[in-house]
């Protein structure tokens, strides 16, 4: 009999603690529809953002990854980037679908000037060596200002990580390129 009482009781209490956690106080359901009465209205239509707040997020995002090593053929924050790996992260990171390989860049998005670079394009280089001129590097426009254009990239040279470079001599020998994306 004890057992049959404690089995009882056991489900009883098993019901109304289960009926406990899922139904809210009367006033909390209250607090809960003015809440939701109160939020604003969402429009059919996504709201525009502006290339600028574009950029400065994606900057932003790209600067938070400054000093993961460079590492071929990787576009894992955990592991490391190589110079497309990198790009393509981070654009693919607000939702643009972008090429893996730097070489493809090429095609991508639309071609524009240096006197009309923005923050947030993307340059084009060759590879290393300036005189094949053949794609090998990509970076994304990260600054630009009267000493001129800065960019971020994943660097296998000197310091062998993402970094901030200025487009100096040596790039500018390698330019290629520059593609707007956003």
């Amino acid at each position: 009999m004890k057992k049959i009482l404690t089995s009882i009781s056991f489900f009883i209490l098993s019901a109304t603690a289960g009926k406990a956690q899922t139904t809210l106080p009367v006033q909390y359901q209250e607090l809960v529809k003015t809440l939701v009465t109160n939020l604003p209205k969402t429009s059919e239509k996504p709201l525009k953002t502006t290339n600028s707040t574009n950029s400065t997020n994606l900057i932003d995002f790209a600067k938070s990854m400054l000093g993961i090593p460079y590492r071929y053929a990787t576009s894992n924050p955990k592991i490391g980037f190589d110079c497309s790996g990198f790009v393509s992260y981070v654009f693919s990171n607000f939702g643009f679908k972008v090429p893996r390989s730097s070489r493809e860049f090429s095609a991508t998005g639309t071609e524009t000037s240096i006197e009309n670079a923005k923050v947030g394009d993307v340059l084009i280089f060759t590879g290393s060596n300036s005189k094949v001129r053949r794609i090998g590097h990509v970076g994304i426009v990260y600054s630009i200002d009267d000493s001129g254009i800065k960019f971020i990239h994943a660097s296998s040279g000197k310091a062998h990580s993402v970094t901030i470079t200025e487009f100096n001599g040596h790039y500018k020998n390698r330019f290629m390129k520059i593609v707007s994306i956003l």
